[in-house]
């Protein structure tokens, strides 16, 4: 008789090859059939909500997998929400305005960019951008990010521009905004004021030069000094181009300067400096003739040594005396700590370098040159005129522009500030930061020490593409105005037409009824051609998202964003909705670290480093990415390639093998008629579930604290460690040769299928495409249309019997001994399996012989996967045993006959006549499978 086909066989259509790549584009043209998004937020109308608010990438070029991560991270965040019974509106978001986008429109045209008007550049800047917000849409569907994806949120959309302007509204009507002229972070190949976001710093190596300012008489009699001999102050700087725009030295109040005579000439600079600044000259010989206190030079007079101009010699606190001389070049028109002194003692702003960051005409020998071509003109000049004292080159941090990777220069514009001391605003934002949840922890010291130390923010920028400025500006008497007026009909109007109004319509259309110029009393305006900073923009976000689409979404539960947002997003979000609504935006902060390459670089399209969507969804599919993403630690930098990402695949197999285990093994079972009560469960089973829900309890509490990692190694560990590597392998005997409706089977079966139905909805928010195919195939009642309409399983706290899991735990360091001894066996050939095995055990211990008893040899046999177990009375027959903690073991081959059908070496094989080469078990399954 072919025994094999009495064998209760697991049987199933679920593929062990999961042929991702085909199956999970069929899967997403399903949801989009059923219009899955709209569906799971019908199911949970009325629930409570939890909103996360997507932080809007630029619509540029394509995505990467540092994008794709963000995305994903976000996916699992509302899928598990929404799992977990709450109403998860998800709107995707795309920053379209700005210098990125841009910039790419420039490059096209080359030259004939500037030839084009605003309103051109700006149609093609949106064409660009709604290209690429289609096609990072498609991406991000790809990866299987369910979302609104119908209605996007877009900064170059009517509204979201009008909530712009509703936001830039209250902050004006409070007083936050002002216009100065001040020296800023400029961009010249950009072309464009440049916020603190929007720097990058590298090592470069420059000019360090030491140059001669010529003394006025007072200067030798400030030292008590009789001389002839001329005197100069020695000031030292890395930026030779911005030479001529000096108007001051800076001295330290409390330093000691000296008259050092080197030569024919005298040099005065810091005591303490004096020895490094000759060895930087190659000076060996120099005398110390007198020394003052910095207080009792200040306010001498010095020539500039090529300028038509004279400076003098002012007090800072932010002279210090680790490089240079202690005495500090100001050029408050090139320079925050110049311009903040030259405030304090008036001294004039000279700035002469237009916006390419070449030199205006007041600087008449080297007008229309780049900045920095001229370094090497301004050193060499004074070489030539004898006010160099030394030329060498440093390497040191230089700020650089986020976009085009150019070196930015400081330059004095007249720009637009939001004041972040008014209002004590300042420290409410610090107050606010204090409230938040931030993830990791240490967001919060970040962003506090960030917003502690940060200027009042520059929000213009000289460029087409954005919100412009509802500013004017009298045409009689030149005063600039930005009343709250014009920004409300600029609102309106920007609702209506769009933002491009402002460059289109006329200044009439935007002036309220009475409004004159404050200064003049005039009605003749001109409008402001600067655009907003897109950080502000992008940090208004949650007004026309939140506020305007449905007010209950505000404040956000959640922001999820790269650790760079802290001075990006994050704070410039915060910053806006404190000023404008006085409460932070969200309520938690998650950050994640930079996706890097092998050589720990940040993944970027400028660097051209980066692993495009396309690569990865060749190699992998979505799912084994997804899980992936899952997996890591995202508190630190995530080194990755597509090796890094393929480690993914094995334990992707594993998971799949647990859920075709479940499915296989239930293809003959009806819940509803064949499941066991959970009293009448066997105690292997209802381990099983106690571990399911004690693993349910913990997973939960992983994702709600969205620590994904552990999420993901716990349920591998439950896959691998609990069920496969244990339950599932002691399981095959009783689902393979018990009868098919026995009770040992049906509650077995019980067990996996509230496994499978728990295991499918947990693994959901990760395995988006596989989860769904399992729940297909899943014997699950009256299941919903997707398992992603489904809610997550709750515990049961009568199944979360920790005692019955110690129980276990305890027996599992038996079970590896006995492994441990049943191997022994296997590699001297003495067995090829464990059921050809027997096993022996003595226990010393009163209490550990009851225990070991309490299962009795027939279930401990069945748990060790052997043919026999004998608990003895006594070590004595025990002669190859070995001992472990007073537990003696002893693995020896069977004697026993070997069943036909189980494969188990027993005594009663044979006991049935009718089938003598099988087991008593088999003989009765096989003798009633005849009948039938």
């Amino acid at each position: 008789m072919d025994y094999k086909k009495t064998l209760n066989l697991p049987r199933t259509d679920f593929p062990m090859r999961a042929g991702l790549l085909q199956k999970e584009p069929q899967i997403q043209k399903r949801w989009e059939k059923m219009r899955l998004y709209e569906k799971v937020r019908a199911a949970r109308k009325g629930a409570p909500r939890f909103i996360l608010h997507d932080g809007p990438p630029y619509a540029t070029g394509d995505l990467h997998i540092g994008t794709v991560m963000n995305k994903v991270l976000k996916d699992i965040v509302v899928r598990y929400q929404t799992m977990r019974g709450k109403d998860c509106p998800f709107v995707p978001g795309w920053d379209c305005h700005g210098l990125p986008i841009e910039h790419q429109v420039m490059r096209k045209l080359g030259k004939e960019f500037r030839k084009k008007s605003p309103a051109e550049i700006r149609q093609l800047c949106k064409e660009y951008a709604s290209r690429y917000v289609d096609y990072q849409k498609r991406q991000f569907k790809r990866f299987g990010v369910l979302a609104d994806w119908e209605h996007p949120y877009l900064t170059m959309s009517p509204d979201f521009e009008a909530g712009v302007m509703d936001v830039l509204l209250k902050i004006v009507e409070q007083g936050y905004v002002y216009r100065e002229l001040r020296a800023i972070h400029w961009c010249p190949a950009c072309e464009t004021a440049l916020a603190e976001a929007e720097l990058e710093y590298k090592n470069i190596a420059g000019p360090s030069i030491y140059v001669k300012f010529k003394g006025e008489e007072d200067f030798a009699h400030a030292f008590g000094l009789q001389t002839d001999a001329p005197v100069y102050v020695l000031i030292w700087t890395t930026t030779p181009w911005t030479l001529p725009a000096n108007v001051a030295v800076a001295l330290g109040a409390g330093y000691e300067y000296a008259a050092v005579q080197v030569g024919d000439e005298i040099l005065v600079m810091a005591t303490e400096t004096i020895e490094r600044v000759m060895k930087d000259a190659g000076v060996e010989k120099w005398k110390i003739l007198a020394t003052k206190r910095g207080e009792e030079l200040e306010g001498l007079i010095y020539e500039h040594p090529f300028m038509e101009h004279k400076g003098r010699l002012i007090l800072a606190d932010f002279v210090t005396l680790e490089q240079g001389t202690g005495t500090v070049h100001i050029a408050p028109g090139h320079g925050k700590e110049d311009y903040d002194i030259g405030r304090v003692y008036g001294l004039p702003i000279i700035s002469p370098v237009d916006g390419q960051g070449r030199f205006t005409e007041e600087v008449e020998r080297y007008a229309g040159m780049r900045v920095f071509d001229a370094d090497q003109k301004i050193i060499e000049d004074l070489r030539k005129i004898g006010a160099l004292f030394a030329a060498t080159t440093i390497t040191h941090s230089y700020p650089h522009c986020w976009r085009c990777k150019g070196p930015l220069i400081f330059r004095a514009t007249k720009q637009w500030f939001i004041n972040v001391d008014h209002h004590d605003l300042r420290r409410r934002l610090l107050e606010q930061i204090k409230q938040v949840k931030w993830i990791p922890s240490w967001g919060r010291i970040r962003i506090t020490s960030m917003v502690r130390e940060r200027p009042d923010w520059c929000i213009s920028r000289q460029r087409f593409w954005g919100v412009p400025i509802p500013a004017l500006y009298c045409e009689d008497c030149e005063t600039a105005i930005l009343d709250p007026g014009v920004v409300r009909r600029a609102r309106d109007i920007f609702a209506k037409h769009g933002a491009g109004a402002w460059f289109t319509q006329p200044v009439e259309d935007f002036l309220p009824p009475n409004l004159r110029c404050p200064k003049c009393g005039s009605r003749n305006f001109r409008k402001e051609n600067d655009i907003v900073d897109v950080w502000f923009e992008s940090g208004s976000s949650y007004c026309p998202v939140l506020m305007h689409r449905t007010p209950s979404l505000f404040p956000a539960d959640l922001y999820l964003e790269g650790t760079d947002q802290h001075r990006g997003w994050f704070q410039t979000s915060l910053i806006t909705c404190v000023a404008a609504f006085g409460r932070a935006p969200y309520r938690c902060v998650l950050t994640h670290g930079f996706v890097v390459d092998e050589q720990g670089r940040k993944m970027s399209k400028s660097l051209g480093n980066f692993i495009s969507v396309d690569e990865v969804l060749r190699h992998f599919g979505a799912d084994i990415v997804r899980l992936w993403i899952s997996s890591i630690d995202y508190k630190d930098e995530i080194p990755t390639s597509l090796k890094t990402i393929e480690s993914a695949v094995d334990d992707y197999r594993k998971i799949r093998n647990t859920f075709r285990f479940l499915l296989a093994n239930l293809y003959d079972f009806d819940p509803q008629k064949d499941a066991v009560r959970v009293a009448d469960l066997r105690e292997l089973d209802r381990w099983a579930l106690a571990r399911l829900h004690s693993l349910l309890q913990a997973v939960y509490a992983e994702f709600d604290e969205h620590q994904f990692h552990r999420v993901f190694r716990r349920l591998l560990q439950f896959c691998v460690n609990d069920m496969s590597t244990f339950y599932f392998d002691v399981l095959k005997d009783v689902l393979y040769c018990d009868g098919a409706s026995s009770p040992r089977r049906r509650s077995a079966q019980t067990a996996l299928w509230h496994i499978l139905n728990a295991l499918v909805r947990v693994f959901a928010p990760i395995l988006v495409h596989t989860c769904e195919e399992v729940w297909d195939h899943a014997p699950i009642p009256d299941k919903e249309e997707s398992v992603h309409l489904a809610l997550m399983p709750e515990v049961d706290e009568e199944l979360l019997d920790a005692g019955l899991i110690e129980r276990y735990e305890r027996f599992f360091k038996v079970r590896k001994e006995v492994q441990r001894q049943v191997e022994e066996l296997r590699k001297e050939r003495k067995i090829g399996s464990s059921l050809e095995a027997e096993v022996r055990l003595f226990a010393e211990d009163e209490h550990l012989a009851r225990f070991l008893s309490s299962f009795g040899e027939e279930f401990l046999s069945e748990l060790l996967i052997v043919s026999g177990v004998e608990i003895a009375d006594s070590k004595d027959g025990l002669s190859a045993a070995r001992e472990m903690h007073g537990l003696y073991l002893e693995a020896l081959p069977s004697r026993n006959a070997k069943c036909e059908r189980c494969w188990r070496q027993r005594l009663d094989v044979g006991s049935n006549p009718q089938f003598p080469k099988l087991c008593q078990r088999c003989a009765s399954v096989v003798a009633s499978f005849s009948v039938s």
